[in-house]
């Protein structure tokens, strides 16, 4: 039968139809909430583990090595070749050989494409030859006569029908003719050059032990680039007697003059003033016993690599020393072959080369990632030139009997490695190894300085002065709010701090960056004044207020006490903001930031200290919530049970609801901190993001963050660049996980046990 319930209405009865379909429907309801609930919390572990996975997918490729790859053999014409060079496509290649023939043939069969005359005079031998930088092309013949002939290898790129078509040339920068390098006519028996739009250089050996220094001066005709006269320097420098030079370079600048002799020591000359040349060091170069077997520049002609009879390369540089001269530094050396080193070929556009030694081997290194990604056997000796292409993604090699070879290199991240990413590295032209972030738009056309130490310390220093600002406002506040203050003020207050999390941080950093940064650079006394003052005042505030009559406090309701302190701190501000300018003048001499730097301190107006108050303020709200939502969920009959055994209610706080809300207060920190490493827009427009390892507080950094925001929009897809910073991504993103995690753990294992209370 039906029930009548106590106002009247009746209820159907237990077995009813109607209650069994109400019974179905709301087990539906349940199980449906259950399951969509289980869904939902998988589907967010599911993408998290999906973001992890695909920057793991886009990261891994930065750590591969360099492999080859056989694409053709053939067999070219027995000669003594001296030079080969491929062009940027792998389908040209170009020889020289000591016998003055020239011939571009197709780099994957040989077959003859065009054997260019050159205007060599027959009654004269070929002694000597140089090739200048790889990426300009320009070549040298010396001869026995003390004359030099210089051309230059060039590709017109046309388009017929759609397609690509190269046509290989030699062109002739300084003209046709031959230039006497040595006025007497004496034999040249080792030549080095270098050459661009308005200069070109010429530095032969005689064989009186006499390098000759030639410089020839283009100047275009006005009306008529094609039409130009050569202006002629000359010097000359005369070496030791019995100095035996073995190898001899100059720079793509023009400016330095490598030479070795055959007792392994690297002479260096400054040759920027050619009529001048200047000795700048003599230093030997190798140990007693083994010999310098290969000389060459790395790329951008900084750097000059020393390959040895050992099968060791070292890199060399000069630095300035204390009294502003320069001097050479073996920088670093890589020591993966044993045999004596035949020939060293420096990638076009980034740090590294390619080394042949006698064995046959060839080594791929990268200079600044101190990093050696393969050594593999290419022929059966060292008897062979090698050519690299400019994208270093092939190699040419032509042996002594005409085998040639045409190899496919893959090896497209070979800057990153594990010391160039976390290590100081000592780059081109710094006075030692250092921590250093700079990348460079859409282009590997650098030494790279892909250090992540910069960017995790500016990361660090971000969330340090963030949380050094939040934690004890936050915590200290909540433990008020929860434990001490009103319920119709907490109502007010618990609300208002809750609602500055919904603030965009766009905004804030906006502030921070264009209003706040200069207030703080102009008043520094008086900021600094209301963080030393404020908690003396408030202290002081409170200890008064227990002086008075208390008649007076009694007037004031319990848990509104806090009130009063609004127009303290009120008034502490003002107060410090107006007499900032007499500190300022009567303490620093009217200039607080100018006496910083004269002190030592650096000071950026966008620095530490901006963001510590600004990205503290926007922390606060996480963890003065979670942290009063701890303290305020303390069991009520703990509280009242220490009050009933004669505690405090100051005891009561520290010594039971503290260490009850412990883990919550924990949880809060750690989400705190979490929200504080993760933060972008903030400590990008109110740093100067400049990534510098300095933990003043009035210099600026670089967050990961930041750095992902700024250089991703620039960075060329699937790049090294880009891969990094998807690395960078990877371990911001790993960071706060950890964190997240840790706070989650200890905030479930907070309410498992007080559930049960």
């Amino acid at each position: 039968m039906a029930e009548r319930s106590s106002i009247g209405s009746v209820l159907p009865a237990a077995n009813s139809p109607i209650a069994k379909r109400r019974r179905a429907w709301r087990e539906f309801k349940d199980h449906a909430a259950r399951y969509g609930v289980a869904m939902g919390g998988v589907s967010v572990i599911f993408a998290i583990v999906l973001i992890f996975f695909y920057l793991l997918y886009v990261v891994m490729p930065l750590f591969s090595g360099a492999e080859i790859e056989i694409e053709s053999e053939y067999v070219l014409a027995e000669n003594k070749i001296v030079h080969l060079a491929l062009n940027e496509y792998n389908d040209v290649a170009l020889s020289v050989d000591m016998a003055g023939e020239v011939q571009f043939f197709a780099a994957d069969s040989g077959q003859t494409i065009v054997k260019p005359e050159l205007p060599l005079l027959a009654d004269k031998q070929i002694t000597s030859f140089s090739h200048g930088d790889y990426t300009t092309g320009v070549l040298a013949y010396g001869f026995d006569n003390g004359q030099a002939l210089i051309f230059k290898r060039e590709y017109k790129i046309t388009y017929p029908d759609d397609k690509r078509k190269i046509t290989p040339l030699i062109t002739y920068p300084v003209g046709e003719g031959l230039f006497n390098v040595d006025e007497q006519g004496r034999l040249l028996r080792a030549l080095t050059v270098q050459s661009n739009e308005e200069q070109t250089t010429l530095i032969g050996l005689s064989d009186a032990n006499t390098l000759v220094v030639l410089g020839l001066i283009r100047e275009e005709d006005f009306m008529d680039e094609d039409v130009f006269t050569i202006e002629e320097m000359r010097t000359e420098i005369t070496l030791p007697e019995g100095e035996n030079i073995t190898h001899i370079q100059m720079d793509v600048d023009q400016r330095e003059l490598y030479l070795v002799d055959d007792e392994g020591f690297l002479t260096y000359y400054d040759i920027s003033v050619i009529t001048a040349p200047n000795l700048i060091q003599k230093i030997k170069a190798v140990p007693s016993g083994v010999d310098v077997t290969a000389l060459s520049f790395l790329t951008g002609g900084i750097s000059i690599l020393v390959g040895r009879s050992d099968g060791q390369i070292d890199q060399w540089f000069p630095l300035r020393d204390i009294h502003n001269n320069y001097t050479l530094h073996n920088v670093r050396y890589f020591k993966d072959q044993s045999s004596p080193i035949v020939a060293l070929a420096p990638e076009y556009s980034r740090k590294g080369f390619v080394a042949l030694d006698e064995s046959g081997q060839m080594g791929i290194y990268h200079t600044t990632a101190e990093r050696t990604l393969l050594v593999e056997t290419l022929a059966d000796n060292g008897e062979v030139a090698i050519g690299l292409s400019p994208k270093a993604n092939g190699v040419l090699a032509v042996s002594k009997t005409g085998q040639a070879t045409l190899v496919a290199i893959d090896n497209e991240h070979p800057e990153v490695s594990w010391h160039s990413l976390w290590q100081e590295v000592w780059y081109e032209s710094r006075d030692k190894p250092e921590f250093i972030w700079q990348s460079s738009s859409a282009s590997n056309d650098f030494e790279p300085k892909f250090s992540l130490s910069p960017l995790i310390f500016g990361t660090i220093k971000a969330a340090f002065y963030a949380m050094l600002v939040a934690v004890p406002l936050a915590i200290m506040g909540a433990i008020y709010t929860a434990y001490f203050m009103s319920p119709k003020m907490r109502t007010l207050v618990k609300p208002t701090i809750e609602i500055m999390e919904a603030l965009p941080t766009v905004i804030l950093g906006f502030l921070a960056g264009l209003w706040l940064a200069p207030i703080v650079e102009g008043n520094l006394p008086g900021v600094f004044s209301i963080l030393v003052m404020l908690p003396i005042m408030t202290i002081l505030t409170a200890y008064l207020w227990t002086k008075l009559p208390a008649a007076w406090r009694e007037s004031i309701p319990d848990g509104w006490e806090a009130a009063i302190l609004v127009p303290v701190v009120v008034f502490i501000g003002v107060v410090s903001m107006l007499v900032s300018p007499t500190l300022e003048l009567w303490l620093f001499n009217g200039d607080m930031p100018r006496w910083l730097d004269e002190m030592g301190i650096g000071f950026d107006q966008r620095n530490s200290l901006v963001v510590g108050l600004v990205m503290g303020f926007a922390v606060i709200p996480t963890i003065f919530s979670i942290t009063e939502d701890a303290i305020f969920g303390v069991p009520k009959h703990l509280t009242i049970g220490s009050l009933a055994l004669g505690a405090t209610p100051w005891q009561t706080l520290t010594r039971v609801v503290l260490l009850t809300a412990s883990p919550g207060i924990f949880s809060a920190v750690m989400i705190g901190l979490g929200r504080a490493v993760g933060e972008t827009m903030i400590v990008l427009m109110a740093t100067g993001n400049t990534p510098i390892m300095d933990f003043n507080i009035f210099e600026g950094f670089r967050a990961l963050s930041a750095n992902i925001a700024v250089e991703m929009p620039e960075a060329e897809v699937a790049s090294t660049h880009y891969r990094v910073l998807f690395l960078a991504a990877l371990v911001l993103f790993m960071t706060t996980f950890i964190f997240n995690t840790v706070a989650e753990v200890v905030r479930q294992r907070l309410r498992v046990k007080y559930s049960s209370l």
